[in-house]
């Protein structure tokens, strides 16, 4: 079939080019980097949300943007209507099948590096306290995450094609990606800042199964306890004379956002899951329409 043609012959240039290959030697030394320096200092979650940071925020989005980017112009847009009217290709099938590979491509090379990373992080016997991490909580972060990099792909792919000069579409984006996300943040809509879903990722990675019954599994959390217990501590050193204590900073203080417990995975998942469909479409439109 042309679609699985063009699908395959985009995947072998994408996994021969250097960028690719730069990024996943790239995401292999950030990630050693980040786990070995907070390996005794950061719980679980945190660590693991560390870990998917970059993928979210910075620095792999400008990666993931680049390889994003449709390169529909000049002589190649040439070759392109040539090859629609010798072949047996519609222009949707073509733009989907160049945009699947992108998709792959990223999410192949974001799986190959995390899933170990992460399976090292939980199940090695570390020196910090225990953290409540799920399975259902890994799941979902990760799949969140993939979601995340399905929508940066389109929303470049979308620019792309709408504007055909693929070194003018980075620099569009870039100029916009940030200080949307900065505004959103302000608002706490994790649905569609990657931002606050990286503020949210640890009360996430802590998760039960939804369908399980919790009300008999540890109604009060560590932190709630050890605020009480630091609580009656200032409370004896003031009736001793002595000067309370100073309250103890949490680790990663970028996580340590309570305002994030109560979000949606549901709502996370429809505001970019749709937003991602709704690039692909635009995209597929405004080349049918436009570009041949």
């Amino acid at each position: 079939m042309p679609f699985q043609a063009i699908l395959r012959h985009d995947l072998r240039t994408l996994r021969s080019s250097w960028l690719v290959r730069l990024w996943l030697v790239g995401t292999v030394l950030l990630t050693f980097l980040v786990a070995s320096s907070n390996w005794a200092r950061l719980q679980t979650a945190p660590l693991v949300a560390l870990l998917l940071v970059p993928y979210l925020v910075f620095p792999w989005f400008l990666v993931v943007m680049v390889l994003g980017v449709n390169p529909l112009s000049g002589v190649r847009l040439e070759a392109l209507a040539d090859g629609f009217l010798s072949r047996p290709i519609t222009r949707q099938e073509y733009l989907l099948a160049i945009w699947a590979a992108r998709v792959i491509i990223v999410l192949t090379a974001y799986l190959a590096v995390m899933v170990p990373a992460v399976a090292i992080v939980v199940l090695a016997k570390r020196p910090v306290p225990a953290d409540q991490v799920t399975l259902y909580g890994l799941i979902a972060a990760g799949g969140v995450v993939g979601l995340v990099l399905s929508f940066q792909v389109s929303l470049a792919f979308l620019v792309g094609t709408w504007l055909r000069r693929p070194l003018v579409a980075v620099v569009v984006l870039l100029f916009l990606w940030y200080p949307v996300n900065t505004v959103m943040d302000v608002f706490r809509l994790e649905a569609f800042s990657p931002i606050s879903l990286s503020r949210a990722l640890p009360n996430l990675l802590r998760q039960p199964w939804p369908w399980l019954d919790q009300t008999d599994s540890n109604p009060v959390d560590a932190l709630q306890i050890e605020a009480l217990q630091q609580q009656a501590a200032n409370f004896l050193n003031i009736l001793s004379g002595s000067a309370p204590a100073r309250p103890r900073q949490p680790d990663g203080d970028f996580f340590a956002d309570a305002r994030y417990k109560d979000f949606s995975l549901l709502r996370i998942a429809l505001g970019y899951g749709l937003s991602t469909v709704a690039a692909v479409g635009l995209a597929t439109l405004i080349f049918s329409l436009r570009d041949l």
